[in-house]
């Protein structure tokens, strides 16, 4: 996955914003909250995706080859996961991934911020 099919899943979900921020990352967010983040790779011509993911995954992904803690927000204990290999072999994964933290940031909102922004997500 390149930034721009990255930018384009992200935006497909209700209510998102994007911005470029923090060293020209690409930042999404659900009713001002990030849930995903397209760079910061250590290899600065290959991409990287970062997203939120339940402590369960976070275990899971840490141990998995493609993915790594994502730098600055797992060393504050923060479950999120970068995924660096971007190849296109994980790309499916990643994909069910960004799903899963939007669902997990939009669920984290207050029922009358879902409203206003007319989401509509249920816990799992």
């Amino acid at each position: 996955m390149n930034y721009d099919q990255f930018n384009q899943f992200c935006g497909a979900f209700p209510a998102t914003s994007h911005v470029i921020q923090w060293g020209d990352a690409h930042v999404w967010k659900v009713g001002g909250k990030v849930f995903a983040i397209g760079g910061w790779s250590s290899k600065r011509n290959q991409p990287a995706f970062t997203f939120k993911t339940s402590p369960l995954n976070f275990d899971f992904l840490s141990e998995q080859e493609g993915y790594i803690p994502a730098p600055y927000f797992a060393t504050r204990g923060m479950k999120w996961i970068q995924q660096v290999e971007t190849s296109g072999l994980l790309d499916e994964e990643l994909e069910y991934y960004l799903s899963e933290s939007y669902g997990i940031v939009a669920l984290g909102l207050s029922k009358r911020k879902r409203a206003e922004l007319g989401i509509e997500v249920e816990a799992k």
